[in-house]
């Protein structure tokens, strides 16, 4: 799989399940509201797109900027995981998941494109 379309791939994941997981917000006693940092991985979802022309020029600087918010998205999505499996929210677990596997993939071909730009 190609940079570019990993790198769309994660940030359109991002957008997606960040704008679901904010809109279907069920309110509870405690929290009548939905946060604001649901919101997160919209933002650097949009910020990864926007970077995505960049990536198919081979802007290094680029390059190392999306590798940069991919991971802190990771690092990130791990408190929400560990609290959605623990508090039993089977969609929440879901959604979060799938933005830690779309990360995960985005980052594992940035790692093999840089391996293989050094060999050459």
């Amino acid at each position: 799989m190609k940079t570019t379309t990993a790198n769309l791939i994660n940030g359109a994941t991002l957008i997606i399940l960040s704008l679901w997981a904010y809109l279907n917000y069920v309110p509870t006693i405690e929290k009548p509201d939905p946060s604001v940092t649901t919101l997160i991985p919209l933002f650097l979802g949009l910020i990864l797109l926007l970077c995505n022309k960049s990536l198919r020029k081979e802007n290094k600087v680029i390059s190392h900027i999306a590798v940069f918010i991919t991971l802190m998205t990771i690092i990130a999505l791990t408190m929400p995981l560990r609290s959605s499996i623990s508090d039993g929210r089977d969609m929440a677990t879901i959604r979060v998941s799938l933005m830690l596997l779309t990360g995960l993939i985005a980052m594992i071909t940035f790692i093999k494109s840089f391996i293989n730009a050094r060999n050459k």
